[in-house]
C-alpha cells in the first residue's frame, strides 16, 4: 500500500515537467509568429510577402510555389541562381561565309575561340543569328547581304561556343522564303538548339518559358515588319510573305502598336500561366547604324515595362546602344532593365567598307543578367553586367579569319592574348571605349538599383527572421 502511494507521488513531478515544457513550446510559437506579423512578414496561402524598408521592393515576380524549411517555419533563403547571357547581331556576310570554306566543307569554330568561355559559363546563353540557313539542295546559293543563307556549319559553330537559344525573328528570316524559314528552324533544331522569333507552323506557341538552373524565364522574339490588312502576312526585308507563312513570324509594325501590344499582353499572361517567373523580351527594331534611341523603341519599351517584362534586349542597329532603367507608370515598384541594342556581335561592316566610319558597326556587348529565387518562391534580378566585344578580321581576300575578341578588362595584355599587332590592338581598345561611353551610364543605374535593392532585401529578411 505504502510502495503503491510513493509511486504515484513519483509521477506527479515528471508530469508537471512535460506539462510545463508544452507551454513553453506553445509560447515561444506563438511568440515567433507575433514578431513576425508585427515586422511585416505575414503568410498568405502560400506565400510569403516581405514588406522592405520605404517600400521598395526588387521582387520581380512570384510563383507562389512556397515551400519553406519545416524546421523553420516562415524561413526565407535562396534556392538557386541562374545567369542569362545574350549576343547581338550574328550576320553571314560573303567574306565571313567564305572564310570558314576548306574544299567542300565548312567550319566556323575559330570565330568563337576567344569567346566561348564567356559563353559557356552562362546557365542560358542567346544570340540573334540574322542569317537563313535554305541549304543549296533547291536551287539556292550561299549568300550575304542583302538576303541571307549560309552553311549549316554556323550552327555547329553555335552550338560549341556554349549558345543555346538562337533567335530567328528578325527582318532577315524570310530571305529564302518559307522553305527557308522552316528549313533554318529544322537545322538548328536538330543540333538541340532552341529557337525563338519565327515557327514551323502558326499553331505553335510563339514564347518559350525555359527552365534555367531552377527559375522558369518567359522569352518573346519579335521583328519589326510592314504589316497590311492581313496581319499573318507581314512585308518582311521588302519581302511579301506569302499564304504559306500565315502565323509564322512574330512581327509588330510601327504604325500599328497597338495590335503588338495586344499580342504580348496575351504572351505575357500565357506565360505566366505557363509558370514563367522572369519575362524576356528580344527585341528588333530601332534605326541602324545610329547609337541614338528612337522614339518608337522607347514608346515600346515603355510599355513593356507597364505591362510587367523584367528585361529588353534590342537588336539590328548594328550598333551598341544606350542602356536604361525604367519604371512602369502602373505600378511604381517594377523596373525593366532595357539594352536598346546589344550590336553586332559578329559582321564584316567594317569602318572601311560602309557609310559609318567611326567603327561603332564592329562593336558588340555580351548581355548577362542573374536572377535569384528564395524558398518561398519570390524571384528577383540579381546583377546585370555587360563584356563588350570587338570582331577582329585577320588577313586579306580568301585568307580572312574572323574571331570575336572578348573586351574583358580582367585579362592583363589583350595584344598577347589574343594575338594582336600594334594596331589590332589599339582598334580593341577604341572599341571598348565607345562601347564603355555608350552603356556606362545606363549600366551604372542599373547595377546601383539592384545592389541597393537586393541589400535592403537581405536587410529586412535579416532583421524579421533574427540573423546576420
Amino acid at each position: 500500500m505504502n510502495e503503491k502511494h510513493r509511486s504515484h507521488r513519483q509521477l506527479h513531478p515528471l508530469l508537471r515537467g512535460v506539462l510545463s515544457l508544452i507551454a513553453i513550446v506553445l509560447i515561444l510559437l506563438l511568440g515567433s509568429y507575433a514578431i513576425r506579423f508585427c515586422m511585416g512578414l505575414f503568410l498568405t496561402g502560400s506565400e510569403y510577402i516581405v514588406s522592405l524598408p520605404g517600400g521598395a521592393s526588387p521582387v520581380i515576380s512570384q510563383s507562389g510555389n512556397s515551400d519553406p524549411d519545416a524546421t523553420q517555419p516562415g524561413y526565407i533563403y535562396p534556392v538557386c541562381e541562374a545567369t542569362v547571357t545574350a549576343a547581338g547581331d550574328l550576320m553571314m556576310h560573303m567574306p565571313i561565309i567564305e572564310s570558314g570554306k576548306a574544299g567542300d566543307t565548312y567550319q566556323y569554330d575559330s570565330i568563337f575561340a576567344y569567346v566561348k568561355n564567356t559563353i559557356s559559363q552562362a546557365d542560358y546563353a542567346v544570340v540573334n543569328l540574322e542569317t537563313t540557313l535554305a541549304g543549296t539542295e533547291n536551287g539556292n546559293t550561299y549568300s550575304g547581304a542583302p538576303q541571307f543563307n549560309c552553311p549549316d556549319a554556323i550552327a555547329d559553330s553555335a552550338k560549341t561556343a556554349g549558345f543555346d537559344l538562337l533567335l530567328t525573328g528578325n527582318n532577315h528570316c524570310y530571305d529564302t522564303g518559307t522553305r527557308g524559314l522552316k528549313r533554318t528552324l529544322e537545322v538548328l533544331k536538330s543540333r538541340k538548339l532552341d529557337t525563338l522569333g519565327t515557327a514551323a507552323t502558326a499553331e505553335e506557341k510563339k514564347y518559350l518559358v525555359k527552365d534555367v538552373n531552377g527559375i522558369r524565364v518567359g522569352m518573346v522574339n519579335y521583328t519589326f515588319a510592314e504589316i497590311g490588312d492581313n496581319r499573318d502576312q507581314p512585308v518582311v526585308n521588302g519581302l511579301a510573305t506569302d499564304a504559306s507563312a500565315a502565323g509564322l513570324i512574330n512581327a509588330f509594325d510601327d504604325t500599328k502598336l497597338d495590335m503588338f501590344y495586344t499580342e504580348m499582353e496575351a504572351h505575357i499572361a500565357n506565360m505566366r500561366a505557363d509558370g514563367a517567373e522572369i519575362i524576356v523580351l528580344f527585341i528588333h527594331w530601332g534605326d541602324q547604324l545610329t547609337a541614338s534611341v528612337n522614339d518608337s523603341q522607347k514608346a515600346i519599351a515603355q510599355k513593356m515595362c507597364d505591362l510587367g517584362v523584367d528585361v529588353i534586349a534590342g537588336s539590328h542597329s548594328h550598333v551598341v546602344q544606350p542602356m536604361e532603367l525604367l519604371t512602369s507608370t502602373a505600378d511604381s515598384s517594377h523596373k525593366t532593365i532595357c539594352l536598346y541594342s546589344m550590336g553586332n556581335f559578329l559582321s564584316n561592316q567594317r569602318a572601311t567598307n560602309i557609310s559609318l566610319t567611326t567603327g561603332q558597326s564592329e562593336d558588340g556587348v555580351l548581355f548577362s543578367f542573374s536572377m535569384v529565387k528564395y524558398s518561398d518562391g519570390t524571384v528577383m534580378l540579381s546583377g546585370v553586367d555587360l563584356m563588350p566585344t570587338w570582331i577582329l578580321v585577320r588577313g586579306s581576300g580568301d585568307s580572312r579569319e574572323y574571331q570575336v575578341i572578348p573586351l574583358d578588362k580582367s585579362v592583363e595584355n589583350w595584344a598577347e592574348s589574343y594575338r594582336l599587332d600594334s594596331t589590332q590592338a589599339g582598334d580593341a581598345e577604341n572599341s571598348f571605349n565607345r562601347t564603355t561611353a555608350v552603356t556606362a551610364e545606363g549600366l551604372d543605374a542599373v547595377q546601383t538599383y539592384l545592389t541597393e535593392s537586393r541589400a535592403a532585401w537581405d536587410a529586412a529578411l535579416a532583421e524579421i527572421q533574427g540573423v546576420g
